[in-house]
């Protein structure tokens, strides 16, 4: 049995907005003692509080939060800005102290919560290197051993020796996660700081926190990317306004946090934009019968209408539409001159409706966004980007959901054939 080693009871975080104290001096001197005394703030009940937005009055950054962390578990926290994720990555990182509540962490953490956490900016990268594993606790021969594989990981070679406060933030945070990851904690805390970087050296280091994790490391990390957090985490932990809303496997969490900031729409329609060649009117989702709706059983064909004006300033104008999955994994693209590319297709000016049928049985279940498009590339084009959404509901139980909804984006039924091509004798005898 894995050994626990994040225990967090009851924690709650308070700050009282525009002041310092609370002006009474008792109240200050109580709320000073008690923090020495590692004792709740005496000063404050919970249930009398609320989210607030006057000076000098109380806001929550967390309520009551419980919950443990197993040895090896990566954990990824998920949440709308302002739902308290890096507040409580800096209670469990000692970098700020809760106002309630008792937090028991068992090993060394490395915490990666902005670019350049931990860094002297006068120092070079290579002072910096050791001076973060003496933060570490890291002897200097420890880190040392690391030192090339830090500097490799973070490809920062040539300006090793150059101060840190001339780098720009793409080499700050290349280095300050290398030298997190390379130094053997035994929890590592990753905040939104990957961002940062570019996209080769994201999945640089989504494959680091991968192996990591793999080798038995704790891993907790938050981040708005939800294909990045499906692929790292196993488990996740959904907070809104402070609290625990859901804690469970990944999938399950990351499909109630996007459901919760989806807005879904039967039709879409926009107003005519200034000196555009061409533009869209409406969009809307039909089913099978005509009818508009956003939600589908995933047997169900999809018709996509969408209503455009060519105005006579427009040329050879196409329509192009992609279909993706919430979390921004992208499922399909095409246009409406995929049948017959050598055709080319001219409109007189006027107004339109264009349908897309989108066969039904390929996708799986989850909620999807759908992006249009027209115009000719590197010309003037007016587009929708994927703000309309729309749901693939599980109305199907496939012999291989037996453990739920099946992995993976699409979920149509595998054809098998098999044949046998020799039997064992000592059976059959």
């Amino acid at each position: 049995m894995a050994e626990m080693v994040i225990s967090v009871e009851d924690l709650s975080k308070s700050y009282q907005l525009g002041v310092i104290g609370t002006g009474k001096f008792r109240s200050d001197m109580e709320r000073f003692w008690a923090k020495l005394r590692r004792k709740p703030d005496p000063t404050l009940k919970i249930d009398e509080m609320d989210h607030g937005n006057r000076k000098g009055e109380m806001i929550w950054a967390l309520k009551d939060i419980n919950f443990t962390v197993q040895q090896g578990e990566v954990l990824g926290i998920i949440g709308r800005n302002g739902a308290g994720k890096s507040t409580l990555l800096k209670i469990l990182s000692q970098v700020t102290s809760p106002t309630s509540g008792m937090v028991n962490v068992k090993g060394k953490i490395a915490s990666l919560l902005e670019v350049g956490t931990g860094f002297h900016p006068e120092l070079t990268g290579r002072e910096n290197i050791f001076l973060n594993g003496a933060i570490l606790g890291m002897t200097r021969s420890e880190v040392s051993r690391k030192f090339d594989e830090i500097v490799d990981f973070s490809d920062v070679e040539k300006f090793i020796d150059t101060p840190v406060k001339r780098y720009s933030s793409g080499m700050y945070v290349r280095l300050a996660f290398a030298v997190a990851a390379h130094l053997d904690p035994e929890i590592l805390i990753v905040d939104e700081v990957l961002a940062v970087g570019d996209a080769q050296f994201q999945k640089k280091c989504l494959g680091k926190m991968d192996e990591e994790a793999k080798g038995g490391r704790t891993i907790l990390f938050v981040s708005h990317n939800m294909a990045a957090v499906r692929q790292l985490c196993r488990i996740g932990m959904l907070l809104d306004f402070g609290r625990i809303v859901n804690m469970g496997g990944i999938d399950n969490v990351v499909e109630e946090y996007l459901a919760s900031v989806v807005k879904y729409e039967v039709e879409k329609v926009f107003s005519e934009p200034r000196d555009a060649v061409a533009y869209f009117n409406r969009i809307c989702l039909k089913n099978s019968k005509g009818e508009k709706a956003v939600k589908f059983s995933n047997f169900e064909n999809i018709i996509i209408e969408i209503e455009f004006t060519i105005t006579p300033n427009s040329k050879e104008d196409h329509l192009s539409l992609e279909i993706g999955r919430v979390d921004g994994v992208s499922i399909i693209k095409g246009s409406d001159d995929d049948q017959d590319p050598s055709n080319e297709i001219k409109r007189l000016p006027g107004k339109y409706i264009s349908r897309f049928h989108f066969p039904g049985g390929l996708i799986n279940e989850g909620t999807y966004w759908v992006a249009v498009r027209i115009g000719k590339p590197r010309r003037e084009y007016h587009d929708v980007k994927g703000d309309f959404f729309f749901e693939i509901q599980n109305e199907t139980n496939y012999a291989g959901s037996s453990m739920g909804k099946r992995a993976g984006v699409l979920s149509f039924p595998l054809k098998w054939e098999e044949e046998c091509i020799a039997l064992d004798k000592s059976i059959t005898d």
